[in-house]
């Protein structure tokens, strides 16, 4: 969990991206389908895009760091120049913390029926107003269920590989070569048959930060909370969620400032729901000696 103590510098506790909500009066209602029906007809899940069919799913990945450098380091991630690390506030104080200059940040959040209502009425405005988004920026729909955290990564990694690049002959370097002119329906699409990243998410989701296996039949799979991720592209801060209908730019943004105008957007999201205490930040950044 954040918080806004800087002398409690403890780890977030361990938090999952969504497949389906709980039961939970403030959970989504349509967020309630876990699995595909006998007559193998996809089901609607609310931890996808809407209007798509959920055609699998996944184990949900925790947001912890460790387990999310073991997993880009495995697809070819060059964690020796830049790797996940925890953001422990939206403070100043925790900011100043964070190595710079951050290349992404992957923001987790409980999804209720007022994130739900505020992603409605931004739809709408941008869909009255418009929006300017950079053909550059690489984003993807979310087809898999429990699959957000992989695709957050997915983002923050193949948004900088022009700067951060991945190892030649990697699973990264192939996947983003071979989906970067693809829209992101096709792209969802080609993760939904990608059966390595099956395999690599996986182990990713049953392995602890030590590197031990986690039984499957411990983890919890209906959890609704979800990943997002922020980046900056050519001089602007993108969110990047597979459930909406495009990235959503907010504004003016460089490598040096992309923390801190991630966390102002955060922020929002935090105010929209006081007194949940379910939110983790990790940034993508530069590595440094413990």
């Amino acid at each position: 969990n954040l918080t806004e103590d800087p002398s409690a510098h403890s780890a977030p506790l361990p938090l999952h991206d969504t497949m389906a909500a709980v039961d939970d009066a403030a959970a989504v209602d349509t967020a309630a389908a876990a699995e595909t029906p006998d007559d193998g007809a996809a089901t609607t899940d609310a931890s996808v895009a809407p209007g798509t069919k959920k055609t699998k799913q996944w184990f949900p990945l925790e947001s912890n760091p460790q387990i999310m450098n073991n997993f880009i380091e495995k697809m070819g991630f060059p964690v020796d120049s830049y790797r996940f690390t925890d953001v422990f506030s939206t403070e100043e104080w925790a900011l100043e913390m964070v190595p710079g200059p951050t290349l992404g940040v992957v923001f987790l959040y409980p999804i209720k029926e007022a994130t739900e209502e505020f992603r409605a009425a931004e739809k709408a405005r941008i869909e009255t107003e418009g929006q300017v988004v950079d053909e550059s920026v690489y984003y993807m729909k979310q087809t898999v269920g429990n699959a957000c955290g992989t695709v957050g990564i997915l983002h923050a990694c193949g948004n900088i590989a022009d700067r951060v690049a991945p190892k030649p002959g990697s699973y990264l370097e192939t996947f983003f070569s071979t989906t970067k002119s693809m829209s992101p329906d096709e792209i969802a699409e080609y993760l939904n048959n990608d059966d390595s990243m099956d395999e690599k998410h996986a182990e990713a989701s049953t392995t602890n930060e030590d590197g031990d296996a986690i039984d499957p039949s411990t983890i919890e799979t209906d959890v609704n909370t979800h990943f997002v991720c922020f980046t900056e592209v050519n001089g602007c801060i993108y969110e990047l969620d597979g459930r909406k209908a495009s990235p959503i730019n907010h504004g003016p943004s460089s490598p040096e400032s992309l923390l801190s105008d991630a966390c102002k957007v955060i922020k929002g999201f935090m105010e929209r729901d006081e007194g949940e205490h379910r939110f983790t930040i990790v940034a993508l950044a530069p590595a440094v000696e413990d």
